[in-house]
């Protein structure tokens, strides 16, 4: 019986001087939750790759502080009325004991599509009124729908763990089944692991629970895991590659879509291609790359998707006649981020529309084309009667600053 029991299960960290790699993130979390009364975010969001340990960090935190955990899965939980009726009762009810109670929302980025409608939203909510201390654990948190939830949670990374940590994980649950492991096989096995140490155990325990043995041979029978990437790894094999191979095969073990990796490539080719006619023909493969999306999008044409790619890995890659030294730092497309930008502009726009509209009894579309541009300039020119529009329409400071700045 003891045999069958997942490993990954029976040698979960119990207390946090057992969770390797993460010294900082640990800190950070241990930090958080000790001063969680003075803290002004009333939750903290886990981020980082899958397998890194997140979940098992909290469960061990909870022990070593001596709190009540309670744990929902966000799969379990996908919509308003689901969350509010499981996560909110939790949150209203006093712990059993009278001990600290904790609550961890794990798989966050699960939620997601229309069966979710509201999920997010509630969780906010619930989060702003908390009277005790919430996790949140998630891969991927820099998707646009998480911007309210990012806003209002402390943001801890769990990184993607070495491949020494690894080991030293592996080697402590083989010396502990009694598995006459080879350490050159250990170290193969949590090199191949990308950082994903769940995987890893179970990679052990299915080739060598029953032989009680583990050597470079074994490796062979788990066929060759396929670890994701992170991005900016997959874009650094682009940008420093002249070989159109290794060029072709970049992409393969990243799960993201090509219009990202397009946005990507366009932040960050001016970083790594010093020559101004590299610089261009990369440009002038990124710009073939757009044409072909703009095909697929208007007519459907979605052979085309063979050349995006080839446009985006190949043709970038030998548009300079060779490698560049150095490594510079690749960043986060900031394309997002402006459109994010301009978008809270319209909103605000808007709002002040909307309300110079119930003033005047017309249409916020009229009031945007014909009033707004006009109330902008009086606003410039006389502060008076700046607060004498405030005042008739009900604008706070920050909508008269705004129309004060339009031009």
């Amino acid at each position: 019986m003891q045999a069958t029991v997942p490993w990954i299960r029976k040698y979960a960290p119990k207390t946090l001087a057992e969770v390797q790699g993460h010294d900082r993130a640990i800190a950070g979390l241990k930090a958080y939750l000790t001063g969680y009364r003075s803290q002004k975010k009333r939750a903290a969001l886990l981020y980082g790759p899958t397998g890194s340990g997140k979940t098992c960090a909290v469960h061990a935190i909870s022990r070593d502080l001596g709190l009540e955990l309670l744990e929902v899965n966000a799969s379990d939980v996908r919509n308003e009325a689901a969350i509010r009726e499981r996560v909110g009762t939790a949150l209203s009810q006093r712990s059993l004991f009278f001990r600290g109670k904790l609550i961890l929302l794990d798989e966050i980025d699960g939620l997601s599509g229309t069966k979710d409608r509201g999920g997010l939203a509630a969780v906010t909510k619930l989060i702003r009124t908390s009277a005790h201390p919430i996790i949140l654990t998630a891969n991927e948190i820099w998707d646009s729908k998480f911007s309210s939830l990012r806003s209002t949670c402390e943001l801890i990374e769990f990184r993607t763990l070495t491949y020494q940590s690894v080991a030293k994980v592996l080697s402590r649950i083989a010396l502990a089944e009694g598995v006459e492991a080879d350490d050159a096989a250990i170290v193969a096995l949590a090199r191949s692991s990308g950082g994903d140490v769940r995987a890893a155990i179970n990679d052990l325990q299915t080739v060598s629970s029953e032989t009680r043995r583990f050597s470079a041979g074994d490796l062979a029978l788990l066929g060759g895991r396929r670890q994701t990437e992170p991005i900016a790894q997959a874009i650094m094999r682009i940008l420093k590659t002249t070989d159109e191979a290794v060029a072709r095969a970049a992409l393969d073990s990243t799960d993201e879509d090509l219009d990202e990796v397009l946005l990507w490539l366009d932040e960050n080719l001016p970083r790594e291609y010093g020559r101004p006619e590299d610089l261009a023909a990369a440009y002038d493969a990124l710009s073939r790359a757009d044409v072909y999306r703009g095909r697929i999008r208007r007519q459907q044409h979605w052979r085309f998707l063979v050349y995006i790619r080839e446009l985006l890995t190949v043709g970038v890659a030998l548009a300079k006649k060779e490698k560049y030294k150095g490594f510079p730092s690749y960043r986060r497309p900031m394309r997002p981020l402006k459109i994010w930008q301009a978008n809270q502009r319209y909103l605000r726009r808007r709002s002040i529309a909307e309300k110079i509209a119930a003033g005047t009894h017309s249409s916020t579309r009229r009031v945007i084309q014909d009033m707004v541009p006009y109330l902008a300039a009086v606003c410039r020119q006389d502060a008076v009667a700046a607060v004498a529009i405030a005042e008739e329409y009900g604008l706070d400071s920050e909508e008269i600053a705004w129309l004060r700045e339009r031009r």
